[in-house]
């Protein structure tokens, strides 16, 4: 499987932000502090482990391959935004043990490694179904903030994809950020504490949570 640092070189021209043709729903105001300027993209981000599977189950190897599989199928596809550093975004990043339960969710087999995860993954669904899903996780147009996450109860936000998903703060004191996706019968992830404002300075942003987010019912 192609690495995502290789791949996005070749799709970062074709794919623009005017592909996505989608914005993210109104955030409560952000605080009065200077934008984020800076143009490191998400990409360089998730290759910056090097680009390969592990052990650890709490990092973002399987997005970060998933992604360069799409790329590598698809190279048009707008998933490459996330290799413009220019473009404002704000992506929700599953770990890898949250790709590992969807992966037993769809197949009812347990994956061991991390690579056996996502060929169960994109085995089952097929390539386009991946690309849907990662777009899902992107919201074009915004740099959301943890702090402003959590000053956005309610707030329905519209991803690349097309489909919404709403936030729904549980707690502003403890930080108890839920996500809301489109799949009624399944858990929602929540934003994990210790992975938030990934890239933060930069007009792209990420915040990791605990589960993947669904566009439809699953």
């Amino acid at each position: 499987m192609s690495s995502l640092r290789h791949t996005v070189r070749r799709a970062t021209a074709a794919a623009s932000i005017a592909a996505l043709g989608l914005v993210g729903a109104a955030l409560a105001a952000p605080p009065a502090t200077a934008a984020p300027s800076g143009t490191t993209s998400l990409a360089a981000v998730l290759a910056a482990d090097g680009d390969t599977f592990d052990r650890n189950w709490y990092d973002f190897d399987i997005v970060d391959q998933a992604v360069a599989a799409v790329l590598a199928a698809k190279p048009d596809s707008p998933v490459a935004v996330l290799a413009d550093g220019t473009v404002p975004v704000t992506a929700f990043l599953p770990n890898d043990r949250a790709f590992q339960l969807l992966a037993h969710d769809l197949t009812h087999r347990w994956e061991r490694t991390e690579q056996g995860v996502l060929n169960r993954i994109a085995g089952a669904v097929g390539i386009d179904a991946v690309e849907q899903v990662l777009l899902y996780h992107v919201v074009p147009g915004a740099t959301i903030t943890s702090r402003q996450a959590l000053r956005s109860d309610d707030a329905v936000l519209t991803t690349a994809q097309g489909a919404t998903f709403r936030v729904d703060v549980l707690s502003r004191s403890w930080g108890l950020v839920r996500l809301v996706d489109q799949d009624r019968n399944d858990l929602n992830p929540f934003l994990v504490r210790s992975k938030l404002d990934l890239n933060k300075g930069n007009v792209q942003i990420a915040h990791g949570i605990s589960a993947v987010l669904r566009p439809l019912d699953l």
